[in-house]
């Protein structure tokens, strides 16, 4: 009994890992999309449409993990496996989705995230973002 419990705790902590490693790479996708440092847009200049980006991408990622580990193999290893791929996949479509949505928008996306006034356009792009990630949620399910 005692054995499966740490051999429970073990693979939290494991999981715990790589999900704030997919969220590490999740704040890495959003700086490369957005110019300028996003720790500075935030902490420094406490700029609203690029921490609402940004807290929906992390939501998303979040998302994703929680999917994957909870409909998980039950072998440890895949089920570790499934959620690095299931999370870089997440990863990757949250970023076409603003790709597409820079697309289908007049100016830069990026350019409006950075802005220092609240802009309509950070809503619908983090919703995009968090949509995104919520079909590759559905996917793992």
């Amino acid at each position: 009994m005692l054995g499966d419990l740490l051999d429970g705790a073990w693979q939290s902590i494991v999981f715990g890992i790589v999900g704030v490693a997919l969220m590490a790479a999740g704040f890495l996708l959003v700086d490369v999309l957005t110019p300028g440092k996003l720790r500075e847009l935030i902490w420094v200049r406490r700029n609203g449409n690029a921490a609402l980006l940004l807290a929906a991408n992390q939501l998303g990622i979040a998302g994703i993990v929680f999917t994957a580990v909870l409909t998980s193999y039950s072998s440890f290893t895949k089920g570790l496996a499934s959620t690095v791929v299931f999370g870089l996949v997440g990863l990757l479509v949250m970023a076409l989705a603003f790709l597409v949505l820079d697309l289908l928008t007049p100016g830069r996306l990026g350019d409006v995230i950075a802005a220092e006034e609240p802009h309509p356009a950070a809503k619908i792009s983090a919703a995009t973002h968090f949509g995104a990630a919520l079909i590759v949620c559905a996917c793992i399910a």
